[in-house]
């Protein structure tokens, strides 16, 4: 599928004449792209056709995955609710660490990748699965401007919620569009420094330090985080100035998460940020008072909890991607003192699970079994299934996940078009997982590097150490 063969009038846009030629003016970023005639902006999805402006990537997606939202970095909303994951293709920034790069940026995108969904399809995708939240997550959400808006609309018709995960580099109006229709913001802030900003994602600092406050000024639920890459702005100098600004700009209440990196893009040379560093920024946010710090990319025991502030009960017991209520009242307050708790929805995946109906299978005659042991690096995977197999309604493919260290097991189902479902180590003594599922041989399973990293396979590497640290990760 060729996907730059369809597209459709954008938003945010106008018409401008130079030297009595007509040109395009891209309005949904700060950059503000001028783009001729049948060429592209920056982003390499937004272009002018007949001197109107048009997205490419309507409905083009990677695959739809079924994840939990921890992964989207937001801890105070619903703990291990299940969400759908999905993430469109091109960026407006550019960063030198992205995570995702095979993908936000276009030049190297492999069209064997992208999906092409619908927002009807989008919406009976998480009415089939049991599922309440959508995030649009991994690429930056921004330059699909168009999809997002008009799926996030029919979603919460149908009363099911939204993750808007980004860098937030847009501009004032088409954010004001997404604050009516998007519940939930989990926004990346690179660093606090705008020479890093122009220097390494290619964007400015100042309108999206404003974008924020205005998502803050709404009644949208928010949290920020912070990658730290190792001898770029990880110093407690930076971190300093990220702790100052959230503090005396949106408030000691909203949750900071400060990340871990790994190698990734133009930075493969760069180890990960090591643990020190990270609990390092923890504490200075907690000394500074910041009242829920937490870490991201990090699978330790006991760091990322969530206390009561009058009692010190643990609220929500975390590892990991992993997370449990403990001690919430149905009326969202702690259960050993009364006092009201920081979350929305603590309860609405507590004891909950789902199934449709029992469906049979196409695919049990002869089953292969894959054993991942956890390492530093890897302590997730995707289960993916070859999307041009897709699964009708009255299919289900059924995997078997058994934890290694207690041998209990899970049952993981394939059907209704999901084909793609994370798995991720659940506590310290887990030392790995067996998968069990039908002989099929489109079945991958992708070991993650990073909890907003979408696995691929890449058509091109920036790297020898790059290519190498792919062929190892994908065994």
């Amino acid at each position: 599928m060729n996907w730059k063969n369809n597209s459709r009038p954008a938003q945010h846009w106008k018409h401008l004449t130079f030297d009595n030629k007509d040109i395009v003016q891209c309005q949904l970023c700060p950059r503000t792209c001028l783009i001729p005639n049948d060429t592209f902006g920056f982003c390499g999805v937004r272009g002018s056709i007949d001197n109107v402006l048009h997205t490419f990537n309507f409905g083009k997606s990677v695959a739809a995955t079924e994840e939990n939202i921890e992964t989207e970095a937001i801890f105070h909303y619903a703990p291990g609710a299940r969400i759908l994951s999905l993430g469109n293709i091109g960026c407006m920034m550019n960063c030198d660490f992205c995570q995702n790069w095979e993908t936000s940026q276009v030049k190297f995108l492999d069209d064997k990748v992208v999906h092409s969904y619908s927002p009807d399809d989008i919406i009976t995708l998480c009415k089939e699965s049991g599922i309440s939240i959508i995030s649009w997550t991994y690429q930056d959400p921004v330059v699909w401007h168009e999809f997002v808006l008009e799926t996030s609309k029919i979603a919460r018709v149908n009363g099911i919620k939204t993750i808007y995960k980004s860098a937030l580099y847009i501009q004032e109006a088409p954010l004001n569009e997404l604050i009516d229709c998007i519940d939930i913001f989990s926004i990346s802030l690179k660093s606090m420094s705008e020479k890093f900003y122009k220097k390494y994602t290619k964007a400015d600092l100042l309108p999206i330090l404003d974008r924020i406050v205005q998502i803050h000024q709404s009644t949208c639920h928010l949290e920020i985080s912070q990658l730290l890459v190792t001898g770029l702005n990880d110093t407690q100098h930076d971190v300093q100035k990220t702790i100052d600004w959230v503090i005396n700009t949106i408030g000691k209440n909203v949750p900071l998460h400060f990340v871990g990196f790994h190698p990734a893009y133009k930075f493969t040379d760069v180890s990960r940020t090591p643990l020190s560093t990270l609990l390092s920024a923890q504490k200075i946010a907690v000394n500074a008072g910041i009242r829920y710090c937490y870490l991201g990319n990090v699978f330790e025991n006991n760091i990322n909890n969530t206390h009561c502030l009058e009692c010190g009960a643990v609220l929500v017991k975390r590892y990991g991607l992993n997370s449990r209520v403990t001690n919430i009242n149905s009326d969202n307050t702690c259960t050993i003192c009364g006092a009201k708790t920081p979350f929305k929805f603590p309860l609405l995946n507590k004891n909950k699970s789902y199934r449709n109906k029992q469906r049979s299978s196409n695919f049990v005659n002869e089953f292969e079994e894959i054993s991942i042991y956890w390492k530093d690096s890897i302590n997730s995977v995707h289960i993916s299934l070859d999307h041009t197999r897709r699964i009708t309604s009255f299919d289900t493919i059924t995997f078997t996940v058994t934890r290694l260290n207690t041998k209990i097991d899970e049952i993981l189902y394939f059907e209704h078009g999901m084909n793609r479902k994370i798995i991720s180590r659940k506590d310290s003594h887990e030392i790995g997982i067996k998968i069990k599922y039908p002989k099929y041989k489109d079945i991958k399973i992708m070991k993650i590097l990073d909890r907003a990293h979408f696995p691929v396979n890449i058509k091109y590497n920036y790297s020898t150490k790059r290519k190498q640290e792919y062929i190892d990760a994908n065994k």
